[in-house]
């Protein structure tokens, strides 16, 4: 279904999303003891009544933060200054406070936890730029990754993600206001989406992150194989011969990384690796799986701008190294993996972790 055009979006599709929020609250308790009575007939701990709270909950966020929104659009003067660096950093505080609440929820329902092991220090080192490349793999990896930078590292993410996501009234609403780049499979006239990742990544400040998912979609073992045959349709043999080898990760597209380089030359660069979501493809399989009692292992790796290769090939080598190096970091990392050495690339020891999985 096409996307509707931004002023239905914001005139039927957020309103309507309060409304609907403000119906299931009044509502929940009855939703809530039906869940309740069917989920002892249900295989799993107390799934339906899970799904359903957590369901509800979304929808709740999702609309408070629509109602959050509407009031800063009123406070910037009816939208004149909410691009203003004070409106700005109001919209990142509200990232974060709602992404806390989220995930709050998140671990207590589905009885998630996150853990980040190994972490460079100075991922969150200030004063310098990034550009953050991440794995892209199994439902709410893009929640998750930001939920980090905003609440663990203090960055302002700047994100190029699918279109599709403005179907939500709040991720649209937000995303919208702050710098970031909703693409299409299938651009139209005007900046090619190279060109639009590219002037994204333009004047980058000291705490700002620029976020991306070089393989352009979430992997699953049939987007392996579709990315494979289009590398050796495109004459690329020898990235197919190392997309092979990768059995955890989709070959990367360089392109978008490529104009983001150039376009921020000063920016380090973090690698973001990420498991235990990973064979969650389908919505049966979420199903399957609830309640989850799994841990999503976290690893970020720094790269400092003087590090970065200069020349346009050996940059997407030096992607693809990069990209194997998290797939062998994933294959050893999931669950039901050994446990994988924790140290640093360069040889350092692992850093403490907070227990609520931020970096120390």
């Amino acid at each position: 279904m096409p996307l509707p055009p931004r002023w239905i979006r914001r005139v039927v599709l957020a309103p309507a999303m309060v409304v609907f929020a403000a119906l299931l609250a009044g509502t929940m308790p009855v939703w809530l003891l039906l869940a309740a009575a069917v989920s002892p007939v249900v295989p799993g701990r107390l799934r339906p009544l899970r799904v359903l709270w957590m369901a509800c909950v979304y929808i709740v966020w999702d609309a408070a933060a629509v109602l959050a929104l509407f009031v800063l659009w009123l406070a910037s003067g009816f939208g004149w200054r909410k691009r203003s660096p004070a409106f700005q950093r109001a919209h990142y505080v509200l990232v974060g406070q709602f992404l806390s609440v989220l995930f709050w929820q998140v671990r207590w329902t589905l009885r998630l936890r996150f853990e980040v092991v190994g972490t460079d220090p100075d991922v969150a080192l200030p004063g310098r730029p990034e550009l953050v490349l991440c794995r892209h793999a199994g439902p709410g990896d893009s929640f998750i990754l930001i939920h980090a930078l905003v609440n663990w590292f203090s960055r302002e993410p700047r994100i190029v993600l699918k279109d599709t996501l403005q179907w939500d009234p709040a991720v649209d609403v937000m995303l919208n206001r702050l710098p970031s780049r909703f693409v299409t499979a299938e651009p139209g006239p005007g900046e090619s989406l190279v060109e639009q990742v590219g002037h994204l990544a333009r004047g980058l400040d000291e705490n700002d992150a620029f976020v991306i998912f070089p393989e352009g979609g979430n992997f699953t073992p049939r987007r392996r194989i579709r990315a494979i045959a289009r590398l050796r349709s495109r004459g690329l043999d020898d990235m197919a011969v190392r997309a092979e080898g990768m059995r955890n990760v989709l070959a990367p597209r360089p392109g978008g990384v490529l104009a983001a380089l150039d376009s921020a030359p000063d920016a380090g660069v973090i690698f973001v690796a990420h498991t235990g979501l990973d064979r969650l493809t389908t919505v049966a399989d979420v199903w399957r799986e609830l309640p989850m009692d799994k841990a999503i292992i976290m690893r970020f790796w720094s790269v400092p701008p003087e590090e970065i290769p200069a020349d346009r090939q050996e940059r997407i080598d030096w992607l693809f190294q990069w990209w194997s190096r998290i797939d062998e970091w994933v294959e050893t990392n999931r669950p039901d993996a050994a446990p994988a050495e924790t140290n640093r690339p360069d040889g350092a020891p692992a850093e403490t972790n907070r227990p609520d999985g931020a970096p120390a």
